[in-house]
């Protein structure tokens, strides 16, 4: 059983990886940044998770996840991602709203409640920012999006997923009518 910062730490860890590359790899300073805490409280969670067989520490290397910090940090996700579809959908939240609840409440739900709520929302595959759902078994697909920044003028596109770590960032996008699922010139 690991606790919630525990938890954190190996989500953190998962979502870094996911936009880092080998030439760059997870450090102890990316893991600081993103959680907003010191490089000397991340260093200590690091050995601490490394000591748990749940992520490789490569001094001045990096880190990655283990397959057994992967499938945690993958069921973390997934309550998170359940949570925020489920708050917005049926709760009335707003996109830029959910994150932080869902923040609060990934750690405590149940298997059982998890279960309910995908059920419930009819086994999504993503949530409301457009971010991929792992399923139940912690298989997500790896979404194969470009960026909006590498289209040249006059291209078209569809706008697939905005990170929902910035309210402000979403409501202004919201009022502009961004969101998944937009065509864009």
């Amino acid at each position: 059983m690991t606790t919630q910062a525990e938890q954190d730490y190996l989500k953190a860890v998962y979502m870094l990886q996911q936009y880092s590359s080998e030439d760059k790899p997870v450090n102890t300073a990316m893991i600081a940044d993103r959680l907003q805490v010191s490089p000397a409280s991340a260093s200590n969670m690091i050995k601490k998770l490394a000591t748990m067989g749940l992520l490789l520490h490569k001094p001045y290397r990096g880190v990655t996840l283990t397959s057994e910090g992967e499938k945690i940090a993958l069921g973390i996700i997934r309550r998170h991602r359940l949570l925020e579809l489920y708050l917005s959908d049926k709760l009335g939240y707003g996109w830029d709203e959910v994150h932080e609840e869902a923040e609060k409440l990934e750690h405590v739900i149940s298997k059982e409640f998890e279960k309910r709520i995908d059920q419930a929302m009819g086994y999504p595959t993503n949530d409301p920012h457009g971010a991929p759902i792992p399923d139940a078994k912690g298989v997500m697909e790896a979404p194969d999006y470009r960026p909006l920044t590498q289209l040249n003028e006059g291209q078209t596109g569809i706008i697939c997923q905005v990170s929902d770590r910035d309210s402000d960032l979403l409501r202004y996008l919201e009022s502009l009518g961004l969101k998944p699922g937009i065509q864009i010139t």
